[in-house]
């Protein structure tokens, strides 16, 4: 136990060696503290992903196409491959069990767009009800599309806050008209979007109004499905990966398309993506973890050699103590317990000054990649426990060197 007696044994111990002592502490708690900032932005990294991933839906696969660079079956190469509605429809036929939102798109990109006197370009975008999901787009005024607006193809439009801020300036756009190349469009909704600005700025209708308003007939721009997700991540993506060539095989096949032929048919699994992106940050954890423990052991090993040399010279008051009927065990708790307070106190020194900058520097972070470094109680908790136990082995040689110590031969030392 701990008394203020034995306080006074340590410091004045400790003080015989101040300089050592200082660069031994500092030591340590620049390995805590340096180990607790790479853990707080290895958690800032991992924000950042998962707001980005947040964006859109994390299970998505989305289809375009591009220009054949290979002849096959006697077509030229160069042909621009166009998407149809029924693309669309054999692929949702085909995979239905396993799709869980789905949606075509017809986009014309820098549309004008007029109300009254204020006008500006945004993206158009004929899509489906379930777009909304596959945008994670959050309806803060009036409603999205449904069913009834597409089989009727009517006239409405659910538009981005960007544009209802540009266009509207503070007025309530429900129920409003807004002119598309001279086509009136009634605003129903206005719409959120995690993304930002850049996704805000845009008109969504229906599929089959972009289709009929601006002569597209039966083309499509794009088209994107999400994948029912399971309950083990690896099943989901090794099913999102076996629906995604499927699809790219199935198009190939319907448009005449080399097999090998890359550029014509193009799919993105955002599901296979995220599995990658994740296994990074999970590696750049890693490797933060492995730079902050070496720090602290290179910490733990000054401790070692101090306690050593503490050991040295108190060699004859070892020897008194252990000749006045002191036992070993008492020794080694004695040493263990000046090893413990040194790494404790400069270790929890370090833990409360990288959690001091993170929360002061964390907030004025502004990136995409990294939001919010922080570490957790449960981190830090852990952190703690290693430092007391890292000083417990730092201490322990020198303890045991120091009750194997016969009195005789410590009292002779000079």
């Amino acid at each position: 136990m701990f008394n203020i007696e034995r306080w006074q044994e340590i410091f004045e111990s400790l003080s015989k060696n101040k300089l050592r002592t200082f660069l031994t502490g500092l030591s340590v708690a620049s390995g805590i503290f340096i180990l607790v900032i790479l853990l707080g932005f290895s958690s800032g990294i991992q924000n950042g992903v998962t707001s980005q991933f947040e964006r859109d839906a994390a299970n998505s696969i989305s289809v375009w196409t591009g220009v054949t660079t290979k002849e096959y079956k006697g077509l030229n190469p160069g042909r621009r491959i166009q998407l149809k509605n029924q693309d669309f429809t054999a692929i949702v036929n085909k995979y239905d069990d396993h799709l869980e939102y789905k949606s075509p798109f017809y986009t014309i990109w820098g549309g004008l767009v007029n109300y009254k006197n204020e006008s500006g370009n945004y993206r158009i975008q004929g899509v489906l009800p379930d777009n909304q999901f596959i945008e994670n787009a959050d309806i803060s005024q009036g409603r999205f599309l449904n069913h009834s607006d597409v089989m009727g193809a009517k006239k409405v439009a659910v538009i981005g806050n960007k544009v209802s801020q540009d266009l509207f300036k503070g007025e309530d756009p429900i129920n409003k008209d807004i002119s598309l190349y001279g086509i009136n469009f009634k605003v129903i909704g206005v719409f959120y979007d995690p993304g930002g600005e850049r996704d805000e700025s845009k008109v969504m209708m229906p599929i089959t109004t972009a289709q009929k308003a601006f002569n597209g007939g039966n083309d499509i721009r794009n088209m994107t499905y999400t994948v029912k997700m399971s309950d083990n991540f690896d099943d989901a993506v090794k099913l999102s990966e076996q629906i995604s060539l499927g699809i790219e095989n199935d198009l190939k096949q319907t448009h005449i398309i080399a097999p090998d032929d890359i550029s014509a048919i193009n799919v993105n699994n955002t599901l296979e993506e995220a599995r990658k992106i994740y296994s990074l940050v999970d590696t750049i954890k890693a490797v933060f973890w492995f730079v902050g423990i070496g720090t602290i052991i290179a910490g733990v090993v000054g401790v070692g050699n101090i306690m050593l040399i503490i050991v040295k010279e108190r060699t004859k008051e070892i020897g008194i103590r252990k000749a006045l009927g002191a036992v070993p065990m008492s020794i080694v708790v004695m040493i263990l317990q000046e090893s413990i307070f040194v790494t404790m106190f400069s270790g929890l020194f370090g833990l409360i000054a990288g959690l001091g900058l993170l929360e002061i520097v964390g907030p004025l972070i502004e990136s995409d990649f990294i939001k919010y470094p922080q570490v957790d109680f449960n981190t830090a908790l852990t952190t703690v426990f290693v430092l007391v136990f890292a000083g417990a082995i730092a201490g322990f040689i020198p303890a045991y060197r120091a009750a194997k110590i016969k009195p005789i031969v410590a009292l002779r030392d000079e």
